[in-house]
């Protein structure tokens, strides 16, 4: 099936879908695809699977008795600043961080948490939120996860299983009625050709470059997602917005960290996108893309404002 009509309404907005695992993924991968969509007049949500209970705290400034001994709370609350500072709309599908084990061998995951759960219940839940938003785009992980931690396996799984689902009235029919986004993507933000390309740019300037150790620790066999894109979207005007969604979550955020490394005009310079997969399509498109929505038919009005 494919579309070659107007899908939406005259005055409809596009409606965008980021589905994540915990609350500062949405401003660590695509961030500033979504504050620039919203900004075109888009309406796009974000999706969290856990709550970010089992996180670690990984910024020293926020290493206080009473911020460990109240996280979820104050995730929730980093997690609504960032949502703000972006744009977006948020909600939360309720199920527990599962921590990511570490050692050899590994330890069980904790009982009750997302990764150990029922996936058909887990499937249920996502597509009640898909019918109800009833999102054009959805965006979310590879099977890798982005990086292997149980909980981004695990929304990769039920992400596409919702996919699957959404559409079908026999499926999940207490969910509300049927409705089937049009694209998928996988985010692709970390990948050894951006890495070199930044690299490049503090050797090129004479400076030492903070990615050297990273680089020559690459392992030869590590699969690089950054080959995998077929989706560019120019967002650099919006690194800066991107930026203060990060240090919105304190707890997980050090500003002396890696994240802020690159200055924004050397970034914007060097690689002013940010990276997609395009999965599946229900619309007429031809990749390269530069645009998410590329391929549905609708009225493209001046929206844009300042990014």
């Amino acid at each position: 099936m494919t579309h070659t009509e107007p899908v939406l309404a005259p005055g409809e907005r596009p409606r965008l879908m980021t589905v994540h695992a915990h609350p500062d993924d949405e401003s660590s991968k695509g961030a500033a695809t979504t504050a620039r969509y919203v900004d075109e007049g888009h309406d796009v949500i974000v999706v969290t699977c856990t709550g970010g209970e089992r996180g670690s705290i990984l910024n020293p400034a926020m290493e206080r008795p009473e911020v460990a001994e109240n996280l979820t709370a104050v995730r929730q609350a980093e997690m609504a600043k960032a949502a703000e500072i972006l744009g977006v709309q948020h909600v939360w599908l309720g199920f527990v961080d599962s921590g990511l084990p570490e050692g050899d061998p590994k330890p069980p995951l904790p009982e009750g948490c997302f990764a150990e759960g029922d996936v058909e219940e887990q499937t249920a839940k996502l597509v009640a939120v898909i019918r109800d938003f009833k999102p054009h785009v959805i965006v979310t992980y590879d099977e890798n996860g982005g990086y292997p931690h149980p909980d981004h396996i695990r929304t990769h799984v039920i992400s596409m299983a919702a996919w699957e689902a959404a559409g079908d009235p026999a499926r999940f029919p207490e969910a509300g009625p049927p409705w089937q986004p049009l694209k998928l993507y996988y985010g692709h933000g970390f990948s050894k050709a951006r890495l070199e390309a930044f690299h490049n740019a503090f050797l090129e300037a004479g400076e030492e470059s903070p990615y050297a150790e990273w680089l020559a620790n690459w392992r030869s066999d590590r699969p690089d997602p950054g080959t995998r894109v077929t989706t560019r979207v120019p967002c650099a005007e919006w690194f800066s917005r991107r930026d203060d969604a990060l240090r919105a979550h304190a707890t997980q955020i050090d500003p002396n960290s890696r994240f802020f490394f690159t200055p924004l005009e050397v970034q914007a310079r060097v690689w002013p996108t940010e990276d997609y997969e395009l999965v599946h399509s229900l619309v007429d498109t031809a990749t390269p893309e530069d645009d998410l929505f590329a391929g549905i038919p609708y009225e493209r009005g001046e929206q844009r404002r300042a990014g």
